[in-house]
């Protein structure tokens, strides 16, 4: 009888045991779930860069040689926008956004196109004042109106505005009908209304997706590009938008969205210098990750032209793409977009819109894609194709 009771202590005690053994492994698990020790060290969050075609090149308002071919060039223009259709083209853009869900989207080339009804070379002249005001399209309200359409998915975090001018258009193609002044009406005797481009980078964020954002910045470059427009200088004003932002409880980062010069390497690269100057907007004490078109690459553009100088500026300082080289996003070799204008998706054979993180260590690539490379609606949604990346974000 003594050994039945002594073995059924000791089964006793090894159940105990074994009891307070579960038990305190159960709590060190809860106990994690609620502390640091057990959260994720990282987090997945999409990133874009979409370059959305202003509806027009802009080339041959640049390059006239006298005012009456100034006021045509411009006329053409504003038809090239009507033709380009960005009505039509929001809504693809919209699905590429929406079907992929990046959390936040750098955008560039978001036009405002405005018009009034009297020629006046007092804008293009002086600069201001401005006086076409009545919106004809406002390429970041319809693409918002498209994006949330039935729901609200995204949100404007920042908009910079960039180039704006406004000069006489020979719109309706009708010769002599000129409503300006003396000087209009003896330079530019085709011109009947003024035509304004407002240029602007915007940052947006998806809703619902836990995507925090403070502290969002904009500004110009100081380095531009100056042509000579009908012997009048036009500075061709650039810049940027940031912000640092937070996505389902990541660490902080830095997100910056910018559109380096076309037309100028030197001013490109200049203005890719302002960028990772100390104090600019691509130095910070939190990871970054640079999303744009910055006009340059290191291997896929032409070494002659010197379109390689701005990234290589970037990348020495310690920026590696996060983006793809396979398939490349740029760019459609024609300026009309529809079906019909002859672009093809061989023209897509350069790599200049990217994504880069100066902190590759804790910003790494899971994945990248291309949006966009097929026309829809009738319509190519742009000239350059949208780049998606997928990274994981240390704490």
């Amino acid at each position: 009888m003594t050994e039945i009771f002594a073995g059924d202590r000791t089964r006793k005690r090894l159940l105990f045991g074994a009891t307070l053994t579960l038990a305190l492994a159960l709590a060190l698990t809860l106990l994690a779930g609620t502390g640091t020790a057990g959260r994720s060290n990282s987090t997945v969050v999409k990133v874009m860069t979409r370059n959305i075609y202003l509806g027009a090149d802009l080339t041959p308002g640049i390059e006239a040689s006298s005012p009456s071919e100034f006021a045509a060039a411009n006329g053409q223009i504003l038809r090239d926008v009507d033709t380009n259709n960005f009505p039509v083209r929001a809504r693809g853009l919209a699905r590429e956004i929406i079907s992929t869900r990046p959390d936040l989207v750098g955008l560039q080339e978001v036009a405002l196109w405005r018009t009034n009804e009297t020629p006046n070379l007092g804008p293009a002249l002086n600069g201001d004042p401005k006086t076409a005001r009545a919106v004809k399209y406002d390429f970041l309200k319809l693409l918002m109106r498209r994006l949330n359409r039935g729901d609200r998915r995204y949100r404007i975090v920042k908009v910079q505005r960039e180039f704006d001018f406004e000069a006489p258009a020979d719109y309706n193609g009708t010769p002599g009908d000129s409503d300006g002044g003396p000087t209009e009406q003896a330079l530019m005797p085709d011109a009947e209304i003024n035509g304004r481009l407002t240029m602007r980078d915007a940052i947006i964020a998806r809703v619902g997706a836990r995507v925090v954002t403070r502290n969002a910045k904009g500004d110009n470059f100081d380095n531009l590009y100056t042509p000579s427009v009908s012997g009048v200088p036009v500075p061709v004003t650039r810049g940027w938008v940031s912000v640092d932002a937070k996505v389902r409880g990541s660490r902080l980062f830095h997100f910056v969205n910018t559109h380096l010069e076309a037309f100028d390497n030197g001013a490109k690269e200049a203005q890719a210098r302002e960028l990772i100057a100390r104090g600019g907007p691509a130095r910070s004490r939190l990871p970054v990750i640079l999303v744009g078109d910055l006009n340059s690459d290191d291997n896929t553009v032409s070494a002659t032209n010197g379109d390689r100088r701005a990234y290589n500026a970037i990348k020495r300082f310690g920026f590696r793409d996060v983006a793809t080289e396979n398939p490349m996003s740029c760019c459609l070799d024609v300026s009309i977009l529809t079906v019909a204008g002859g672009g093809q998706r061989s023209d897509f054979d350069h790599h200049i819109d990217h994504i880069l993180t100066d902190t590759p260590r804790k910003v790494r690539k899971l994945g990248a894609r291309v949006t966009g490379l097929r026309p829809v609606n009738g319509f190519w949604d742009s000239d350059h194709a949208g780049v998606l990346s997928t990274l994981r974000i240390r704490r």
